[in-house]
């Protein structure tokens, strides 16, 4: 777990704020509406599923939006793999949804994709309690996810176009998932900042070995969230700016 002091929320640009608090609102509100029906957002996404099964994608083929060419999916690990988890939605962009000039990270064992654009990039994963509320944001090694590796300054400038805007195979879930990386953006950040220092020690300790691909190396950072303290703190840093 890294430490993320939630103040800094403060010296954020108004503007930022104001899309945080948004998406905030955003976010509450399709929990808000599925709650009306006993639902959540886990639920929804699987609810024409007769068996959940650990490791598979959900939905199958994952979720794609062809105009901004963001993708997420939703899957579990073995319970024992991930105390308090239910699962975790991975988000991506690919490439053709990148800001201009935006190139892969030069390392070793790099091998260009057929496809251009499935040189994606993994952002950041959303861990799901079982009640099918958010818990925790995580960012991953390179083998977790297939992901072509991008320095973090790169992934950070990818932050904002993140965004499923369609309504399948569920709406609330997917406005959902795009409005969490939005109100959780200075977190985003700081995780995909502490990923690469990460790496650069995993790599300084294990002389020799190809660090993205290590399977004893996994979860790169972590941070625990709390959508309420995140809206407080958005809040109250827009009342201070009014004043």
């Amino acid at each position: 777990m890294i430490n993320f002091d939630i103040d800094i929320i403060a010296d954020l640009p108004h503007e930022r704020l104001k899309t945080m608090r948004d998406a905030g609102d955003r976010a509450l509100e399709c929990l808000r509406v599925l709650a009306l029906t006993d639902d959540n957002i886990v639920g929804e996404l699987i609810k024409n599923e007769e068996t959940f099964y650990e490791w598979n994608h959900y939905p199958d083929g994952d979720v794609y939006d062809p105009v901004s060419h963001s993708q997420y999916y939703y899957h579990a690990h073995p319970p024992e793999e991930r105390s308090g988890e239910h699962g975790h939605f991975h988000t991506f962009l690919r490439p053709k949804g990148m800001p201009g000039g935006m190139k892969s990270a030069p390392v070793d064992d790099y091998e260009a994709p057929r496809d251009p654009d499935d040189a994606l990039s993994h952002l950041v994963a959303i861990s799901m309690n079982a009640a099918g509320l958010p818990i925790r944001l995580f960012v991953t090694n390179r083998w977790v996810t297939g992901e072509i590796w991008y320095i973090a300054d790169d992934v950070c400038r990818m932050l904002d176009c993140f965004a499923i805007d369609h309504a399948q195979p569920s709406w609330p879930v997917n406005m959902w998932v795009s409005a969490m990386v939005q109100l959780f953006d200075p977190q985003i950040r700081a995780l995909v900042a502490a990923r690469d220092v990460a790496v650069a020690a995993w790599r300084d300790g294990h002389p020799g070995a190809n660090v993205f691909e290590d399977r004893d190396f996994e979860v790169a950072a972590a941070l625990d969230i709390d959508i309420d303290a995140q809206r407080g703190a958005i809040a109250r840093a827009l009342a201070h700016a009014k004043g």
